[in-house]
This record gives structure tokens, C-alpha cells and sequence, in this order.
């Protein structure tokens, strides 16, 4: 999904309400937000509902509610119930259940089947508790950041983003064409194939590939 019209379907939606809610005789009152590049606006994010377009959406098969949490939705999409699985492995339940604000990159069952075999059961096992809360968290970025703020943020490092994750380390965001790339410590790439997914405690972008700290 391009990020650019992810921006156009979000200023569309603000400036058909505000059309919609203004008298003939009235002035329009401007209800933009203004982001700084690369900043995160959490004023902004005070009602998801305020960032979805009027189309429910759709993620595996299920509606993405966005009173809903990251945890609760992710439960009900059939292309994270390994997503899902690894989370309860990891005792993250309760910490993704919180209030946040999370931007969260969540890879597809098709992502972790992408990894070497066997690495996934290696994971899941108790014993791996700790490597497996590492990767997952190295997929979260503390706040939440739209797709539209990492865009800003990219063009403001000059092409490129470097995102601080809860693991600790970083990962790199570009661009090409309206498509975001992000880059993991070992140099592995993941695409963003579905933004702006928003939840009640944040935002949920969908990626094609399993980043690894």
C-alpha cells in the first residue's frame, strides 16, 4: 500500500467533516494538525477513529476496529496468528495490551515462515523467552508514528530514518515510489505493505519480512 495515499485518503476524510459541519454562513475552521518532520504528535493520536477513512479496514480476513488494542485485533487477523503465538510465548500480552502509544511493524505468518526452518519452534520454546521478547520488541517503536510521519521523517534525514525501537536497537527507514523499506541491524530488509492500521493504544503498519536485532 503506497503511504501517499494513505496522506490523501486522511486529508480527504478531514476536509469532507469539516464541510459537512460548517453552517453556509460560518467560516471553516482549519482543524489541520501540524506535525514537525520526523516528530510524533501524540495530541494527534488522542482519537484513532480521527485518522481512518470512513471504509473499514481489513487485515487477514478481519475489521480492524480501532477502539480496539494492537493485542485484540491482532488476535482476530489470520495472517498474525503467528504474530499472535509469539507474543503470548514472550509475555508481551499485557505490555501490547497497555495503554502506550505503540508504533508496532507486524510481520505475516508468510514473514516468519520466511525465516531458516525451525526457527520459529526454536523461539516459541520457553527456554527462548528472552531471545523471542527481543525480536519482538525490536519490531516496536515506543509512541505513534503514522505513515505519514516516518515519511517527513525520512525526507527530513536526508532519504533515510533511523527509528529507536523498545529492543534497543535502531532500525532504517527509506523510500522509493511511495514504498517504505526498513532495514534491521543485520542489514536484512522488510517492506511495509499495509500503514496506518490504527489500534486504540497506537498503530499497526503490516511488513513482508521478520527484522532481526
Amino acid at each position: 500500500m503506497k503511504f501517499n495515499r494513505f496522506a490523501a485518503i486522511i486529508a480527504a476524510t478531514a476536509a469532507i467533516t469539516v464541510g459537512a459541519c460548517t453552517k453556509p454562513d460560518e467560516p471553516a475552521v482549519n482543524n489541520d494538525v501540524m506535525l514537525d518532520d520526523g516528530m510524533i504528535n501524540e495530541s494527534a493520536m488522542s482519537d484513532p477513529n480521527a485518522m481512518t477513512s470512513g471504509a473499514p479496514v481489513m487485515v487477514g480476513g478481519a475489521e480492524m476496529l480501532p477502539s480496539k488494542t494492537i493485542v485484540q485485533n491482532a488476535s482476530k487477523s489470520a495472517d498474525h496468528t503467528t504474530l499472535v503465538a509469539a507474543v503470548k510465548a514472550a509475555g508481551l500480552v499485557d505490555t501490547l495490551s497497555g495503554a502506550g502509544p505503540f508504533t508496532v511493524f507486524a510481520p505475516t505468518n508468510a514473514a516468519f515462515a520466511k525465516l531458516p526452518a525451525g526457527t520459529v519452534d526454536g523461539l516459541l520454546k520457553p527456554a527462548a523467552k528472552a531471545d523471542l521478547a527481543k525480536v519482538l520488541t525490536y519490531h516496536v517503536v515506543p509512541g505513534t508514528m503514522t505513515a505519514a510521519q516516518i515519511s517527513s521523517a525520512i525526507k527530513a534525514g536526508g532519504g533515510k530514518a533511523e527509528l529507536t525501537t523498545v529492543q534497543g536497537a535502531k532500525l532504517t527507514a527509506t523510500e522509493a515510489a511511495g514504498t517504505v523499506t526498513l532495514t534491521d541491524a543485520k542489514g536484512g530488509n522488510s517492506i511495509v505493505t499495509e500503514a496506518d492500521v490504527m489500534q486504540s493504544n497506537g498503530v499497526v503498519h503490516v511488513v513482508d519480512t521478520v527484522l532481526m536485532p
